[in-house]
């Protein structure tokens, strides 16, 4: 019955929409915002010949490139001026939050509220800012000692126009962002990667219709791989949502004369708490290395060096079992630093709330670590899955799966957080209906 309302109340908020005027804005805003940055993925970095530099990419295209790009949008095949995307100031925010933990005056600030989160948020674009300046540094001095003759006037002028154009471009996507977060509708952040992540998709599209139709592909093939792809999603949709909820009660409370009933609340706690941190971090590690041999032998890698890269090859046995230990660590990992179940017993035993047969205290905090522990488990195995069937397709089926487990489970929780804000702008809209009709009805007697 609970479904059957809530899917009742959202037809009722999307048909309001044509009356949603500061929401038609803000989508508007949005898709003028994601406009701007695809027509920046088209423009190339000053001082480099990029026929030249696309033309060779495929060769270096494994390793970190290859998932960069995809999340760029294709911006690093062109060397664009957004070459670097906003994935620094992913890193950042990811860091700071991962270490807060660790400083106590960090620690401190978290706690003070919207004036520390500012403070927090504004260390965040420090770090931006001097991540960016790494990265782009050491692309500048790749591209000057590939020997493939991409840049035109090699040299210090070179290096130092280069880090200025991709930190600026860089920053201005992190302006962007924050500005599509406050102005527009959803994640900034996670919209500009969305965005660049579906670019490829009709061009995925295209070239699996063209190998059907030159039978290179059979069309069951196609069709069932459609399928797949489909089932798939609908899985990400149900693990995304999953949940365990733990009974809260609150006793009776006496103020005054007046004797408020006993209540009953739930502790939501995500079956996947650790969201994307995970598959990016692990695929990171693991494709460093052949970014190395790419950049420092020309593709040709040899000895050592080029052992570890045939050994850590996307799809290779050692890589997707170094793959799910990985993710399940960061799953681990990323999930206790961003949830304490000691500092969330504490908060339910100073507001009265207790779990119904667990002790108020220390208790709780073990109760609440034993349950967010097996979650977790499930939450790893479900992300290790999701990132290895299409690097299994890939590999050893050979089906056209074009986006790794990674893009695909950007894209969707992209897409639910955003149509999550959507319909509550959509209900915010009519309850504010129904105000004004209630206080014209109160005129008029």
């Amino acid at each position: 019955m609970a479904s059957v309302a809530e899917q009742l109340a959202a037809s009722a908020s999307y048909a309001n929409f044509s009356k949603a005027k500061e929401l038609q804005q803000r989508i508007w805003f949005t898709l003028g915002a994601l406009i701007v940055f695809r027509l920046g993925t088209y423009i190339p970095l000053p001082g480099i010949d990029p026929v030249a530099f696309q033309q060779n990419f495929t060769s270096h295209a494994q390793g970190v490139l290859d998932m960069f790009n995809s999340f760029s949008g294709g911006a690093v095949q062109r060397m664009a001026i957004f070459a670097l995307n906003i994935m620094p100031y992913i890193s950042a925010s990811i860091i700071v939050q991962l270490v807060t933990p660790l400083f106590p005056q960090l620690d401190a600030l978290k706690k003070e509220g919207e004036s520390g989160r500012k403070m927090i948020n504004q260390y965040t674009r420090y770090l931006t800012v001097l991540l960016a300046a790494g990265q782009a540094y050491g692309i500048s001095v790749g591209l000057q000692s590939s020997g493939a003759h991409y840049v035109l006037n090699p040299g210090l002028f070179f290096t130092i126009s280069t880090v200025i154009t991709l930190v600026g471009g860089t920053v201005f996507l992190m302006w962007l962002g924050e500005q599509i977060t406050t102005r527009g509708i959803g994640n900034g952040s996670s919209l500009i990667i969305f965005a660049g992540i579906i670019s490829g998709f009709p061009g995925a599209i295209i070239r699996t219709l063209e190998q059907g139709r030159q039978g290179q592909l059979s069309p069951m093939l196609i069709f069932g791989v459609t399928v797949m792809a489909l089932f798939v999603v609908a899985f990400i949709v149900f693990m995304e949502r999953a949940q365990r909820r733990l009974l809260v009660t609150y006793p009776k409370r006496q103020v005054g004369n007046r004797v408020s009933e006993q209540q009953t609340s739930f502790l939501p706690l995500k079956l996947n708490t650790s969201g994307v941190i995970p598959p990016i971090f692990a695929s990171s590690l693991l494709l460093l290395p052949t970014t190395i041999a790419n950049f420092t032998t020309n593709g040709g890698a040899t000895g050592i060096m080029g052992t570890i890269t045939n050994l850590l090859g996307p799809g290779r046995p050692l890589y997707l079992v170094l793959y799910v230990a990985l993710i399940l660590f960061f799953a681990f990992y990323y999930t206790a630093q961003v949830f304490n179940p000691v500092e969330t017993a504490d908060n339910l035993k100073k507001y009265g709330g207790f779990l119904p047969g667990i002790r108020p205290g220390e208790k709780t905090a073990q109760y609440i670590d034993k349950v967010l522990t097996r979650i977790t488990v499930l939450g790893g195995i479900y992300l290790a899955l999701i990132c290895l069937l299409p690097q299994l397709l890939i590999s050893y089926a050979a089906l056209p799966f074009y986006f790794g487990g990674t893009s695909l489970l950007i894209v969707v929780s992209v897409t639910m957080d955003t149509m999550a804000q959507v319909q509550g702008h959509l209900q915010a809209q009519q309850y504010e209906g129904l105000i004004k009709k209630s206080r014209l009805k109160g005129r008029k007697k």
